[in-house]
């Protein structure tokens, strides 16, 4: 079975930092009824999430003049809410989940030497200098690699863990201590940086990651080669390929994608989420908002108010209450 990864950043509110749901498909006929589900299921703390969303966008919008940015940015809410239905996919494998933003180039593999991707160069000339303190901190460090939430792990499986830099926005001060010239020499680079993360990920011997799409369309992905068996492969879209110690690979996580280490020995990565090149740099203000306020609701750190949409409801029913009261 395809595992497709839909997981609805802000639809729950709940959800761990993870973007792996359980495998579904939606056909043309079900989308409409998908997305009616959707918006009539908004709770009350979603509602004032959304509303606390668009409040935000706003002065981002105001201070450009492009009808565009506009445009994609509302789709993209409306998307998340559940107002449109989730889109289909540009291509074969094409995966994305309901945090959609249109427009955007879809390939699987992307050149380093693309546009938006030239800094991924200056990487591989340091590369070296990563290698040597993962493998120094590996050494003293035993067991320091982590697996994720239950549904990640379900896709990801047994073999697959990872030291975090960063996830979702948010940088692990503790991890980053551990790796202090690396986390230095990312930040020299002048990356990009999305809000999903940065991290050394490995892969045991004799496992693999099942073929899943990680959603969001919006963000590409790097692998940077750190010790890698031969066997070792990826395999995104139809087109499967294998990393090179020290050399970069780029990748659409949008599109279905899997890994497969048949060998005795560990495979380790350094893994870096970027934004997609075509994204314009109001569009990248806005989507670090909306994430950023996410993190802050899941950690409690927005108090509940009622939603102003709600408390339109509640004067209408109480006036025409008033009014029945009155004729009666």
């Amino acid at each position: 079975m395809i595992t497709k990864v839909s997981k609805l950043l802000l639809l729950s509110l709940c959800l761990a930092h993870s973007s792996i749901s359980s495998a579904f498909t939606i056909s043309e006929n079900k989308r409409t009824r998908h997305s009616s589900l959707l918006r009539n299921a908004l709770s009350e703390r979603q509602k004032q999430f959304w509303e606390d969303v668009e409040d935000g966008v706003h002065p981002i919008f105001s201070s450009y003049s492009d009808e565009m940015i506009s445009s994609r940015i509302h789709h993209f809410i409306r998307s998340c809410k559940g107002e449109i239905a989730p889109h289909t996919g540009y291509l074969d494998f094409h995966q994305p989940c309901e945090e959609f933003v249109p427009g955007l180039i879809a390939k699987p593999y992307w050149q380093t030497s693309d546009e938006g991707c030239e800094w991924t160069e200056k990487l591989e000339q340091n590369a070296h200098i990563i290698i040597d303190e993962f493998n120094d901190v590996s050494k003293k460090n035993s067991g320091i690699f982590a697996g994720d939430s239950a549904w990640q792990n379900k896709v990801m499986g047994d073999g697959w863990g990872a030291i975090r830099l960063k996830r979702l926005g948010e940088w692990n001060i503790e991890n980053c201590a551990l790796f202090p010239i690396t986390y230095e020499l990312l930040f020299s680079l002048n990356i990009p940086l999305a809000v999903r993360g940065v991290c050394f990920a490995r892969q045991a011997p004799m496992s693999g990651v099942a073929p899943h799409s990680d959603g969001r369309n919006f963000i590409l992905t790097a692998h940077l080669g750190l010790k890698i068996p031969k066997e070792a492969w990826i395999k995104v879209g139809n087109e499967k390929r294998s990393w090179e110690t020290g050399k970069v690979i780029v990748l659409d996580t949008s599109f279905e994608h899997s890994t497969g280490n048949p060998s005795t020995e560990d495979r380790y990565v350094l893994i870096i989420d970027f934004w997609h090149p075509e994204l314009l740099a109001c569009e990248r203000e806005c989507l670090e908002l909306v994430y950023d306020l996410r993190n802050k609701f899941e950690s409690g750190l927005v108090p509940f108010r009622t939603p102003r949409s709600s408390q339109k409801k509640q004067s209408i029913s109480s006036l025409w209450g008033t009014l029945i009261g009155k004729k009666s």
